[in-house]
């Protein structure tokens, strides 16, 4: 999706108010387009358009803008001269970020002189011609340099690190000044091209999508059902919330099948949604769990249904919420109607299913089940790997991902338990199968240290969601350090100075409470507490404030997903699912930054039913892409039988290949 800049469809409250503050008219529009433009003298206007209204236009002077609420889609609009109010909701996040950023930089990016837009005035009143309008054109970078001057936001600090006074935290923007006019001095207006302002709508603007991560969003806001996949690492998450800034906020609900998936999304569990527990019971009860006043009112209110880590989905589950979605919207297509974007990659951790000891479950994956084919209209595959850089690396990890490992492969990867990845004191972080294995050891080498444990005590809005959190989040309630334990960051709160989630390093004091950490990049940083924001099914959220670090002497391969590790061990020996040992290898983020010390090629395999998936899968998204079949005026003397058998062969070369190749 290509975002304009000027041009907003959200809803829209507009209030006039008198000169004692009493409220005279009203205009409501469920849905209105705002687009801003311009007159014959250049000077700016709001355009609103509602469905069978006549279009109003605001001037934009003496405007003041509330934007405290942006990331849920909202804000407000005053304009003083006019003594009117206008209220947006329900407008996608990011596209309301870039929409008040463009005025902001519209209204100070250009060197305006005074007797000139007089002397037009003047002419084009002479003249008795009406007024014409026309679109603001994009915003270029003369305009961004001269709008940061006029804010006073050149020479003051860093995008990163800004100055003491643009930092402090303000209620709201003003965008015109104390005496009306275009202020120079509005540094609380840096919020729109910051770093801390996008992370926080998860729209990460100085990341820009490739163009096979577009055509995934363009897809999704043209309100197609999709499922896309991708190899780890090649920014699925980062898409997904990209995808979430880009839509409503109205019906768009963000869930994972883990806690720790919907934290990286910033939304819910799929099973905290569904409101049918685990699913252990028969449809009927199911329904019934679901009919529940609470749980109906939000499936009703879904239109757009998002589903990060659908591979860890069993497929029995997503035919139950299937069904269940249809019932209680009573409509009888797909999913009761709700637009599907689900993401994963089925060749990582398959999902963990009860069963008999003598049975093995029909149904263990999603695209298993009778609904998969159904409810989905068009799939992608994101291939672009951003983790890592190496492209040996990258190509050992597609083998690896398909369970091909030849002797090359596997003299590779053993040469790296010799390697010394370690420094400045920061050790590697050991990968486990087991997660009882990796918090056994974080314990007992937290104990060997020297000194007493200093507690961490979370601070979480709502005590009686502590162990929900618990579940969901990386950060725990209870963090017990000392000096010299080893470390990692759970937030990215420098990306250009390599202050990331996954980021190792080691505790060299503690100050004033505070402790102090020494990344492997030797920066030293205080870990300040940090807050986690989890939205509930019903679309409140519950917080957690907490210092933004784990004990990193170990890990478990389950809770890593999602993580970027620049020092990791790992053992491969107790492997015990498919795709385990292609999970722990893609966290490590080069081959230089990896230790194994064990490596077997027995250890590593893929599943059959989902190789013949993506084998199908593959053909199905060959089969949606146009072929061209050669320019216009090549004559088209085949036959449809030899057109048929051409376009075969080229199928046949595609897809009778291996997945990947290795040099």
């Amino acid at each position: 999706m290509d975002i304009n800049d000027a041009v907003l469809t959200c809803a829209i409250n507009i209030l006039w108010t008198n000169a004692v503050g009493a409220t005279g008219k009203k205009v409501t529009f469920k849905t209105a387009t705002l687009r801003l433009i311009r007159n014959d003298v250049r000077e700016l206007f709001i355009d609103v358009t509602g469905e069978k209204a006549k279009p109003i236009k605001f001037k934009l002077k003496d405007i003041m803008v509330h934007k405290k609420f942006m990331s849920e889609g909202k804000a407000t609009i005053n304009f003083k001269a006019e003594n009117c109010a206008m209220y947006l909701s329900n407008a996608p996040p990011s596209t309301l970020m870039y929409f008040l950023r463009t005025i902001f930089i519209k209204l100070n990016g250009e060197q305006k002189d005074e007797a000139t837009t007089q002397k037009q005035l003047r002419a084009h009143m002479l003249s008795g011609k009406p007024s014409n309008f026309e679109e603001v054109s994009p915003v270029t970078t003369t305009e961004m340099i001269m709008a940061r001057k006029k804010a006073g936001l050149l020479g003051k600090g860093s995008v990163t690190t800004p100055s003491p006074l643009a930092a402090k935290k303000r209620r709201y923007e003003d965008l015109s000044g104390a005496n009306g006019q275009v202020s120079s001095q509005a540094p609380a207006a840096k919020r729109l091209y910051q770093d801390q302002s996008t992370q926080s709508l998860g729209i990460e603007e100085n990341v820009k999508l490739c163009e096979e991560q577009l055509e995934v969003l363009r897809a999704c806001t043209s309100g197609k059902s999709i499922f896309f996949t991708g190899s780890a690492g090649t920014g699925k998450s980062f898409l997904l919330r990209k995808i979430i800034s880009a839509l409503p906020p109205d019906g768009t609900v963000a869930t994972a099948s883990t806690g720790v998936a919907a934290c990286l999304i910033g939304g819910t569990t799929l099973h905290a949604f569904a409101g049918i527990g685990g699913g252990d019971y028969g449809l009927p009860r199911c329904i019934e769990l679901a009919s529940r006043p609470g749980s109906a009112l939000i499936w009703r209110k879904c239109k757009r249904l998002i589903i990060d880590e659908i591979s860890m989905l069993d497929g029995q589950y997503f035919e139950k919420i299937e069904a269940v979605a249809r019932h209680i919207r009573k409509n009888d297509k797909p999913f009761g109607g709700i637009q599907l974007i689900l993401c994963g990659d089925f060749l990582q951790l398959p999902p963990v299913v009860k069963s008999d000891y003598n049975s093995t479950p029909t149904q263990r994956f999603c695209f298993q089940s009778s609904a998969w084919e159904k409810c989905i209209q068009c799939v992608f595959e994101l291939k672009q790997v951003h983790r890592q850089s190496d492209p040996e690396f990258v190509k050992i990890l597609n083998h690896i991902r398909i369970g091909y490992v030849n002797d090359e492969i596997t003299k590779r990867l053993r040469a790296t338990s010799k390697q010394k990845i370690e420094g400045d004191g920061i050790l590697a972080t050991q990968l486990c199968s087991h997660t009882n294995d990796a918090q056994s050891i974080n314990e007992s080498k937290l104990e060997s240290l020297d000194g007493e444990k200093i507690l961490f005590q979370a601070e979480d809005s709502d005590a009686n969601m502590s162990k929900q959190l618990d579940s969901q989040l990386q950060a725990t309630s209870r963090l017990y350090l000392k000096v010299n334990a080893q470390v990692m960051l759970l937030k990215n709160i420098n990306i250009a100075s390599g202050l990331v989630n996954g980021a190792r390093g080691v505790v060299v004091r503690i100050e004033k409470g505070i402790p102090v950490v020494r990344f492997k990049n030797n920066r030293e940083y205080l870990c300040k507490q940090e807050k986690w924001i989890i939205k509930t099914a019903s679309g409140g959220t519950v917080t957690r404030t907490q210092v933004p670090l784990k004990l990193a002497w170990a890990f478990s391969i389950h809770k890593s997903q999602g993580l970027t590790l620049d020092c990791v061990e790992m053992s491969l020996s107790k492997v015990f699912e498919a795709g385990q040992a292609y999970v722990a290898l893609s966290r490590a983020k080069s081959m230089d930054s990896l230790r194994i010390l064990d490596f077997d090629p027995k250890q590593v395999w893929a599943n059959a039913q989902v190789l013949q998936f993506y084998k199908l899968f593959r053909r199905r998204l060959h089969d949606s892409t146009m072929i061209p079949l050669g320019a216009k005026n090549i004559k088209r003397e085949k036959t449809d039988g030899q057109r048929a058998s051409a376009l075969a062969k080229i199928k046949k070369s595609l897809f009778d290949k291996p997945l990947v190749s290795i040099s």
